[in-house]
């Protein structure tokens, strides 16, 4: 008997380590037909980490920087090229255009420089008196101005003859001219020396600047490819006979560029609040009527939508949703992007997310496609190289707005023919990106922003999830790993839900870490968009985990979670709020028959602002309209309910 157990056990451990049972053991009958069978078996794994097969974390980072590279943030005083906004974003220190040591609090995960298309290199060829450009009479009376030490007048004559038209053509540098060429190939150069798989990822981008008559309709494109695919082709412009200010045509570019490579790229517009009710059209668009196909080819290319950054944030407007307390956030809403023409209420419901949502719904009905079924990030739309979007460390938009004790009173836009007036200090510090995907790679993290599981923060890195099903309970709150039972019971954000079992509503796990050397977390919402029978579209916003002890009133709604904030010295203290939130949510209001969409916002705590940290470092008194404190906060993707036709 001794001697058949030490013998069973000595071929059970041969077997766990993969060296297989020898025939003869078999044979000889030593094992039963059911040790047998247990020694092939392995063992239960202790970790519950093993075989996880979903997104543990989320990386953040920025899809919209840019560089000299670009045409206004050279005219503006950029002197960093991509190869810094890579350094910067690693976690270097770097000194910035005006001269200053700039280092983020952490580094980024990854980074997109998505400079302008159109010019692109200009400027730094102008600077370094290259050939292209002094040999050019304009270009030569440029060069030498900047020499001269009157670089800020030849920048005005520069944006003006650009944006005019009245730019010489000599100096143009268009898709198809050696220096347009070399710019590229040095974008697209700086991302392959910066990207390192698995630690930091450099994205290969640019930005296609839609700006006709001053109506923002920019995108920025963002490649899953290295550089032997990118390199096949040059950037969409806007200016013809290079380009076309229409999306449509840079769809089909996008399309012609994984026909020719095999590679792949995706869209993201920004700053429908400055497209004076251009950016989510339900009617049509550059004078063609909207239709199935520009529904599903939108659809296709543009997944993303960039909802908050530094002009503005583009969420949702108090005017489209009176009974949302937190609509009016960041709010740039006076006019296009040149402050050239006013803006009227009526152009505001197709500027927002929230409200291209809801008219995305009445489109699929009558069209078969939702063209606005598309997730969010946030980004920066910096114009120094600099990334750096927290509040106590923002680096400001442009080189004339970096930390300097006027730029807290300095104008931004002032457009004397319409009124549009935007002071410095409205200019906002946000934000990152935030994506959920297995591994830091170009690769994963592009098809995790394909399939929309992103969301946008103004600046925090807080950790957000938010799962959509038909089964969650209020015990899955109980578990410290509710992603497992998130993916395992549901879609993640920017998901479907499948079709609605028979008398069941939808339920939601939401979960919230607030940063760990940030604010603490004030509540947790869903927002709820639907298309109800008759054709009417409606919204509302639910409190659904919050801290403390509050109640919501009569009204719904929570009271406010206090103020910690010491605006004299530009701190807080976590004494409010809380550090997590978790919860389950069932919609109490659901018709299966109705299509609807849901997206979580998670807000912070009061903390202050820039314009109070600048106040205190640069020991000035900020103008009494200046936003001195805000309650930064994060949108997930939306999770969409279609039903059964």
């Amino acid at each position: 008997m001794t001697k058949t157990l030490l013998q069973g056990t000595a071929l059970t451990s041969l077997v766990i380590f993969g060296l297989g049972l020898p025939a003869s053991a078999q044979d000889a009958g030593t094992l039963g037909k059911e040790a047998a069978e247990r020694a092939h078996q392995r063992p239960p794994a202790y970790s519950p980490y093993v075989g996880r097969d979903f997104p543990a974390r989320p990386f953040f980072g920025d899809t919209h920087l840019h560089t000299a590279f670009s045409m206004d943030a050279g005219a503006f005083g950029a002197r960093l090229g991509p190869m810094d906004a890579y350094r910067f974003a690693k976690g270097e220190e770097v000194v910035s255009s005006t001269g200053q040591p700039a280092k983020l609090s952490r580094p980024l995960d990854f980074l997109v420089v998505a400079d302008h298309s159109d010019n692109m290199g200009f400027f730094p060829d102008l600077f370094a008196g290259k050939p292209d450009v002094v040999s050019d009479p304009t270009g030569r009376k440029w060069y030498d101005m900047i020499q001269s030490g009157k670089g800020g007048d030849a920048a005005v004559e520069i944006i003006v003859a650009f944006s005019h038209g009245t730019f010489p053509k000599d100096l143009m540098y268009f898709p198809g001219t050696r220096p347009y060429a070399s710019a590229w190939q040095q974008t697209i150069a700086a991302a392959e020396q910066h990207n390192e798989p698995g630690r930091f990822t450099a994205f290969i981008g640019f930005e296609w600047t839609s700006n006709t008559d001053g109506n923002n309709l920019h995108r920025n494109v963002i490649f899953r490819d290295n550089g032997d695919k990118a390199s096949q082709v040059e950037p969409f412009t806007v200016y013809p006979p290079y380009g076309s200010d229409n999306p449509a045509d840079l769809w089909k570019w996008m399309e012609a560029y994984e026909e020719k490579t095999g590679g792949n790229v995706l869209a993201i517009a920004h700053n429908g609040n400055l497209s004076n009710g251009l950016m989510f059209p339900v009617v049509e668009a550059f004078g063609k009527k909207l239709d199935r196909d520009y529904a599903e080819t939108r659809a296709k290319w543009e997944r993303l939508y960039e909802a908050t950054q530094t002009k503005g944030d583009s969420e949702a407007h108090p005017f489209l949703s009176p009974n949302d307390e937190f609509a009016s956030f960041e709010r740039w809403d006076k006019g296009n992007l040149d402050g050239s023409v006013a803006k009227t209420k009526e152009m505001l419901e197709f500027e927002y997310a929230r409200s291209a949502y809801k008219n995305g719904l009445k489109l699929e009905r009558e069209l078969g496609t939702n063209p606005y079924k598309f997730g969010l990030v946030g980004s920066s739309d910096a114009h120094n190289s600099l990334a750096a979007m927290e509040e106590d460390n923002f680096f400001g938009k442009t080189v004339p707005q970096e930390p300097s004790p006027h730029r807290i009173s300095s104008t931004f836009i002032d457009n004397p023919k319409t009124g549009v007036k935007v002071m410095d200090w409205e200019v906002s510090a946000s934000g990152y990106a935030a994506v959920w995907a297995k591994e830091n790679t170009r690769e994963s993290l592009w098809d995790a922003m394909q399939r929309k599981e992103t969301y946008a923060t103004t600046g925090p890195r807080m950790i957000v999830r938010f799962f959509g099903g038909w089964d969650f309970e209020p015990s899955d709150t109980e578990n410290r790993m509710p992603a497992g039972i998130g993916y395992a019971k549901g879609v993640p954000m920017g998901g479907e839900l499948g079709e609605a079992p028979e008398g069941k509503s939808p339920t939601f796990l939401v979960a919230a870490l607030k940063d760990p050397i940030g604010a603490n977390l004030d509540r947790y919402q869903i927002v709820k968009g639907w298309l109800d029978k008759d054709g009417k579209l409606h919204e509302k916003v639910y409190d659904v985990a919050w801290s403390g002890h509050r109640k919501p009133g009569a009204d719904d709604k929570l009271p406010a979670v206090g103020d910690s904030v010491d605006l004299a010295n530009a701190t807080w203290t976590n004494t409010i709020g809380a550090p997590e939130l978790i919860a389950v949510w069932t919609d109490p209001e659901f018709d299966a028959s109705e299509s609807a969409f849901y997206y979580g916002r998670v807000i912070e705590i009061p903390t202050p602002r820039w314009t109070a940290y600048d106040a205190k470092r640069f020991g000035l008194k900020p103008p009494p309209e200046a936003t001195m404190t805000l309650q930064e906060r994060a949108y997930t993707s939306p999770i969409w309910y279609t039903p059964k036709p």
